[in-house]
């Protein structure tokens, strides 16, 4: 009956810790990666305000190429959105909607993820002009994980996790847009 409850005392002891530990920690993070592509502002522009283009060049996108979607309003302008629902866990379940666009500078978009995980992010892609004929394409995430969830933000890499398929997907825009 002791050892129960020393057992019951350690483990209060190691939810408060964590508790304590969380409320210290950040809770929001942001990851970005950037490309040159061979082709001028307006042009690459022109390509990445459509979110169906995403299709050709976001990883997970071409995850699932039988991800169910569906799309509301008229693309390339604020507030078309469009939602993907997938069998595979990796994709999941969610909606991506354009929030702003700059002309030939940026697009913000809203994701909310519901399959396999609840949660909102917000994302975004830009322009810069680099030199002659050359543009530097930005994509990045930024997201808040609430209190205490945020302990995870402890052994999740969201720079590795996020990143890494943001490069894939920037590789693969610049292998269309270079031809």
């Amino acid at each position: 009956m002791k050892f129960l409850k020393y057992l019951g005392l350690g483990v209060v002891g190691i939810i408060v810790l964590i508790l304590i530990t969380a409320s210290f920690l950040k809770k929001d993070y942001n990851v970005e990666r950037d490309i040159t592509i061979s082709k001028p502002k307006d042009s690459v522009f022109a390509y990445i305000k459509y979110l169906k283009n995403q299709g050709n060049y976001s990883k997970w996108a071409k995850m699932d190429p039988n991800s169910k979607m569906e799309y509301k309003g008229t693309d390339g302008t604020v507030g078309f959105s469009y939602t993907w629902n997938s069998q595979i866990k990796d994709v999941g379940q969610g909606e991506q909607t354009i929030k702003k666009i700059v002309e030939n500078e940026s697009i913000d978009y809203e994701l909310h993820f519901i399959k396999p995980f609840e949660g909102l992010a917000d994302a975004y892609l830009t322009t810069e002009t680099v030199g002659n004929n050359q543009t530097k394409v930005r994509w990045g995430f930024t997201g808040h994980m609430k209190y205490p969830f945020n302990i995870f933000l402890l052994v999740m890499n969201m720079d590795k996790l996020i990143g890494d398929d943001l490069s894939v997907g920037l590789t693969n825009l610049k292998g269309i847009l270079d031809k």
